[in-house]
């Protein structure tokens, strides 16, 4: 049998002909503006009789409003003549798509093409029969029969709403009660998020009125409005969107607070990611002198004009609203991915052209007051924006590559530091072990980890609760991450010989109570830190180390005596940051028998741990949040003797654990059974290797 294959440029999509039936490859997105060629495509096939299509979205990026008409009218077109438009390897945007505009169940959709040639789509159980509330909770896992059956009492003798109940008794909360409503309802609920708005048709509902009602249209197909909604039950509403633009509303339940920040972003046409991309061509970009620090505006208000400002503003404003820790602005072949760190993990922003590169890194360098001339060698600097209220600090790094400049952004939010030590989520007994430890007059008390462990923001807590005016504190420090008050704060500079080890001898003058080192990183200025602690002076200092034991082995490959570690080491902090499991998704479960063991609980103990499921509040990692898992050693006189003899790390190890304390693991175990984290969370953090 003949076949025959079509190229059509501006849709990207290749088409293959046998028979009666056709199969159209979809590449990246398919909007208005290319249109046009995927119309005559569907067109032609249809006038040369086939029956049946077949789309391939697998590579397909984004639909609008008008590419889903136009696959429905093609869809109706074919069934007058006994044919249908099948859709396959559809991704998850695309799935969302076609749930939020009830076009799920509309289109035959099939896995692969195989599974589209032999009729396997989609079954009934994909589109269940409606339950009642309770039922759909239990399905849910978000409460057990159990406590099902005694809200159900609760309602019958009181008479009120079951939902209501099960708020009052803490077992739902309101996000999950809405999500339960909703699918009881048959109303789908999907995480709003880039793609699922179309930038063309928000204008249908004027702006005012999407802020008052805290709705957003999402897309038109034909007399039918997609509208994201937060409340299933708000009829009001839907009525008077349906008044307002003469459409039939179709609500999607979505959380409000992404709901707000799709207003913030669609209203603003400069500030939308496809206006930007898309204006590229025609618009000049003007790149601006940096202002004062003080005179810098609020990320919020978009600059007006510069779609590369508006761009650069929205990947702050997302990553620093979104608690990011980092921005990785990425240069590749073909585009530049732009990735924010969260929890310790990197997620995929977006993928702008890689045209955008060159400006959005030009003008971050303007924001930092650095030669944007100056490609060839790294460049460090300091970003001052003001958001939300707060001042927030961005240190700027650039690296040249082969694909161009890389750049890495560090986040320092004051108002999410934790500066609190009791808001560090260490063991009560462990805690007051420590605060007991830092109100002694003088001695070395060192915090070890890898990078990204915590180890500064213990230190700052810990200086936090002994910043008394009867103490002189200094810190030294590379570089001075948050401001404290009262606080002698310096800053290391390398290029003029202003190193740690020196700095640390001046600041010795200085008549200091307490000093805290930022990182001891050569024998120099180990040496230095252990004459201070005994010489009256309390120091501080963090050491990139596994554990407890092997910072007191660091020390001796150092090169120090062993008898001044043994005088001069207080105690030593090892510690992690693990993820705690997302309260908006947290399911409950049994665990395996392996597990238990695993945990060191009894077999016949009848336990429930946690998990998250995933959702759009935590970027469907299940995980939201950070906490601290310790292991405190203290020096004592056994320990004194056995650092005398020079100690290998197998010896220490077994030292440590024939006296009971508690390892990093062991700490983590704890968090695993009070419901805070998960066990394979522990073992990722507590298997690092520095």
């Amino acid at each position: 049998m003949a076949t025959d294959t079509i190229q059509a440029n501006s849709t990207k999509a290749a088409a293959t002909t046998a028979g009666t039936r056709a199969i159209l490859t979809l590449k990246n997105a398919v909007t208005y503006q290319n249109i046009e060629k995927l119309a005559a495509e569907l067109k032609t096939c249809m006038d040369q009789g086939k029956s049946e299509i077949i789309l391939d979205c697998q590579a397909l990026s984004f639909v609008d409003s008008q590419a889903l008409e136009l696959f429905v009218e093609t869809h109706e077109n074919l069934k007058h003549t006994g044919g249908h438009l099948n859709l396959i390897g559809i991704n998850e945007l695309c799935r969302d798509i076609l749930i939020a505009t009830r076009l799920l169940g509309y289109f035959p959709i099939y896995r692969d093409i195989h599974a589209a040639i032999k009729k396997k789509g989609l079954s009934d159980e994909d589109f269940p029969k409606r339950m009642r509330l309770g039922e759909i909770l239990v399905r849910q896992n978000r409460i057990t029969d159990d406590q099902l059956e005694r809200c159900l009492k609760i309602q019958q003798k009181t008479g009120r709403p079951l939902g209501q109940i099960l708020i009052e008794e803490e077992l739902v909360n309101e996000e999950e009660l809405k999500h339960a409503l909703g699918h009881q309802l048959g109303i789908p609920h999907i995480w709003l998020r880039k793609g699922l708005v179309d930038p063309k048709i928000v204008h249908i509902l004027p702006k005012e009125k999407a802020v008052f009602f805290k709705v957003i249209p999402m897309f038109r197909v034909k007399n039918h409005l997609t509208l994201a909604a937060s409340d299933p039950n708000d009829i009001f509403v839907f009525d008077e969107v349906s008044k307002i633009t003469g459409l039939e509303v179709q609500p999607v339940l979505c959380r409000s607070d992404d709901i707000i920040e799709a207003i913030n972003i669609a209203y603003q046409k400069e500030v939308n990611i496809e206006d930007v991309m898309s204006s590229l061509d025609e618009t000049e970009v003007e790149l601006v002198q940096a202002a004062p620090e003080r005179e810098i505006s609020e990320l919020a208000e978009m600059a007006e004009g510069s779609p590369v400002i508006n761009l650069t503003n929205m990947i702050l404003l997302k990553a620093i609203r979104d608690g990011a820790s980092d921005i990785h602005i990425e240069p590749q072949r073909g585009k530049f991915r732009i990735r924010i760190r969260i929890d310790g993990i990197l997620y995929e922003l977006m993928s702008p052209k890689i045209e955008m590169h060159p400006l959005v890194v030009s003008r971050l360098k303007i924001m930092a007051n650095l030669d944007i001339a100056e490609r060839r060698i790294p460049q460090d600097g300091r970003i001052q924006v003001f958001v939300d209220g707060r001042t927030v600090d961005l240190r700027f790094s650039s690296m040249p590559g082969i694909q161009g400049e890389k750049v890495v952004l560090r986040i320092l939010d004051r108002s999410k530091a934790i500066l609190d030590i009791n808001q560090l989520g260490f063991e009560a007994d462990l805690l007051d072990l420590f605060k007991e430890l830092l109100r002694k007059p003088y001695g070395l008390f060192l915090v070890c980890g890898p990078t990204g462990s915590g180890k500064t923001t213990t230190l700052y807590s810990a200086i936090t609760m002994l910043n008394t005016v009867e103490k002189n504190i200094i810190t030294i420090e590379d570089p001075v991450e948050y401001q404290l008050a009262n606080i002698n704060q310096n800053q290391v500079n390398e290029n003029i010989g202003l190193t740690f080890a020196k700095f640390l001898k001046h600041a010795l003058r200085q008549d200091p109570d307490i000093v805290m080192v930022g990182e001891i990183r050569d024998r120099e200025t180990a040496e230095i830190a252990i004459q201070a602690s005994l010489t009256g002076h309390m120091v501080l200092s963090t050491l990139h180390t596994n554990d407890g034991p092997s910072t007191i082995t660091r020390l001796l490959d150092m090169g120090i005596e062993p008898y001044l570690i043994s005088s001069s080491l207080m105690a030593c902090l090892a510690q992690r940051l693990v993820r705690t499991v997302c309260p908006e998704c947290k399911t409950p479960f049994y665990p395996p028998k392996e597990m238990i063991a695993e945990l060191g609980v009894e077999q016949d103990r009848n336990i429930r741990l946690v998990k998250g499921r995933g959702c759009a509040a935590c970027y469907d990692s299940g995980f939201k949040g950070r906490m601290a898992i310790i292991e405190l050693l203290q020096m004592e006189p056994d320990l004194q003797n056995l650092i005398l003899k020079n100690p290998t790390l197998d010896t220490l190890r077994t030292y440590f654990a024939e006296k009971g304390y508690r390892s990093l693991k062991d700490s983590g175990y704890r968090k695993v059974l009070e419901g805070r984290t998960t066990i394979e969370e522990v073992q990722r953090v507590t298997s690092l290797e520095i």
